[in-house]
């Protein structure tokens, strides 16, 4: 009985070592080596300052800037996930009425409805188009230099075939901030 229980402490610890400390600490490694920017995040700095992660969206609210796709969870990554609201949902009725209210009767679905995490980067090179006219007239710069940066920056789908075009919001601001 005792031997047994030797036997399983020993196994327990040598786990407890394997799993949590040296294959934790390799796979860390590894990823700072092949790939240290997405290892750390994927953030993305202006000059000195950190102004954000690629991989997550944030909230622009100033009439200056490209805005995100709507959030059901406010952009916050703790409480991140879908709303779970289906078609025949009022609610849902109501949010997407209350933004038809804000972006227009014929806006691109991804400027009405949330990505299903509410953390979504990305919105679509024709959710981006239908900002310009707003971005244009609060920075007073042309429409092409704003046309251009949406069209250098969108990305094009996985391997060919994966996905939509689309562009990432906060590359796109950066993008715009340092437009002369």
């Amino acid at each position: 009985m005792i031997t047994q229980l030797f036997i399983s402490l020993r196994a327990f610890v040598a786990l407890t070592i394997l799993t949590c400390g040296l294959y934790p600490l390799a796979v860390t490694a590894i990823a700072q080596l092949a790939f240290p920017r997405q290892a750390n995040g994927s953030l993305v700095s202006v000059g000195e300052k950190s102004v954000g992660s690629v991989l997550l969206a944030q909230k622009f609210t100033s009439p200056r800037y490209f805005w995100p796709r709507p959030s059901a969870g406010d952009y916050n990554t703790v409480a991140s996930g879908a709303s779970n609201q289906g078609f025949t949902s009022k609610k849902l009725l109501d949010a997407v009425t209350e933004r038809r209210v804000i972006w227009g009767q014929n806006a691109p679905s991804d400027l009405l409805y949330a990505s299903g995490s509410g953390l979504d980067p990305h919105i679509s090179p024709e959710a981006a188009a239908w900002q310009v006219s707003r971005i244009v007239t609060e920075r007073q710069i042309s429409p092409e230099h704003v046309q251009t940066l949406i069209t250098q920056l969108t990305e094009l789908p996985q391997f060919g075939f994966l996905g939509q075009p689309r562009v990432n919001v906060l590359l796109l601001n950066v993008a715009l901030d340092g437009l002369k």
